[in-house]
């Protein structure tokens, strides 16, 4: 165990839920994520030195980083994330200083929580906050995605990262991926809340077909933009994608009207939630399900298992998955009194269908960063 009163800082960023908007990021649209409690933290420390030791509160590993030669953290089983984001840091002028840090994280690995965003996000901060650096976050979310995507290889949008960095307790972001415009919706539910459950099928982004659902939607893009004048996919109307779905082959038809349809239920969705609707937000949940079952096809049976048994319990007024999918988590809208009978119905039917345990996360609506000075 370590002492925290022997660090100079903890810095947080959050582990976040996407309420609706699967797949669209990456297509210019719009999305609605939440920041979570779930986080992870980064204690720091100035060490003098010209290299960045970190260790971990859940694992043996402990990495030293060279500050000159931060490629060197690629091949990294673990601390690999916290590697990019150095470098993308300094490479966007920033300083970097010899830092000890220990990082403890809550949000679960391979649940779909963006993990990585939050390691990403936090280690950015820490090291700008032990530099004697502010920060923008806006800029860190960004750094922290190209972190993602230049040295990890994940070809991601940018929600996790922003939704990491500028998450607002008791709030929902409506955030437009490709101007990065924001608004804050309040995610007050009244007598519901919100249920994360996880199907505890291991998935991995890298090894997954997110890469190749991504690639479809560009081959949709380019196809289409010629004759709508679209720049991202998301602009594609749900009229201009039908008469012109003959330049798309099956498949790649069936992508993209998920990504045209899910744009507008998130933006039904964030007007739901203005008018204090959520039995329409539950709906639109159920719709997103489907989609990213039947056109994107996302989900496989685990995810499918586990919402289904969540829209089947009468408490529940929607489910979906959330995340890039290929196992993770889902989401649902559950009459908070009835939170103990969901779980247990739930679970139940969940590992008869498929011989998996869920695991049911407890968390709420958060900040984005937080940076506190340990007292001594």
């Amino acid at each position: 165990m370590f002492d925290e009163r022997d660090y100079e800082y903890v810095v947080t960023a959050a582990g976040r839920v996407n309420i609706i908007g699967e797949h669209v990021d990456y297509c210019g649209g719009k999305v609605f994520p939440a920041a979570l409690s779930l986080r992870n933290a980064v204690y720091v420390r100035r060490n003098g030195t010209d290299r960045i030791n970190i260790s971990f509160t859940d694992i043996p590993d402990k990495v030293s980083l060279p500050i000159d030669d931060l490629e060197s953290g690629k091949s990294l089983k673990y601390g690999n994330y916290q590697a990019g984001s150095a470098l993308m840091w300094k490479n966007a002028g920033h300083k970097l200083v010899g830092c000890d840090m220990v990082q403890d994280c809550t949000v679960p690995f391979g649940s779909g929580l963006s993990s990585s965003a939050a390691i990403e996000v936090s280690t950015i901060a820490a090291l700008a906050v032990i530099a004697g650096e502010e920060f923008d976050p806006v800029e860190v979310a960004l750094l922290a995605q190209k972190a993602e995507r230049e040295y990890a290889g994940v070809n991601c949008g940018i929600m996790d990262q922003y939704a990491s960095a500028c998450g607002k307790k008791n709030c929902a972001i409506l955030l437009d991926c490709k101007t990065l415009e924001r608004e804050y919706v309040p995610l007050e539910l009244g007598e519901y809340t919100l249920v994360i459950a996880d199907c505890k099928k291991p998935h991995s982004l890298v090894e997954s077909k997110y890469n190749e659902r991504r690639a479809q939607t560009e081959e949709a893009l380019k196809a289409l933009a010629p004759v709508t004048g679209a720049t991202c996919l998301a602009e594609v109307t749900p009229v201009q994608l039908e008469e012109h779905k003959g330049l798309l082959s099956e498949v790649v038809y069936l992508r993209a009207k998920h990504v045209v349809e899910e744009c507008e239920r998130v933006h039904l969705a964030a007007e739901a939630m203005k008018r204090g609707d959520i039995r329409e937000l539950g709906k639109l949940l159920n719709a997103s399900h489907a989609s990213l079952r039947d056109l994107y096809e996302v989900t496989g049976k685990e995810l499918d298992a586990l919402a289904s048994a969540a829209q089947s319990h009468p408490a529940c007024l929607g489910s979906r998955m959330t995340g890039a999918g290929f196992g993770g988590c889902t989401v649902s809208i559950v009459k908070a009194d009835a939170v103990e009978d969901f779980r247990r119905k739930v679970g139940e039917a969940y590992e008869r269908a498929t011989g998996y345990h869920a695991k049911f996360y407890d968390s709420s609506v958060s900040d984005g960063i937080t940076v506190t000075k340990i007292e001594k």
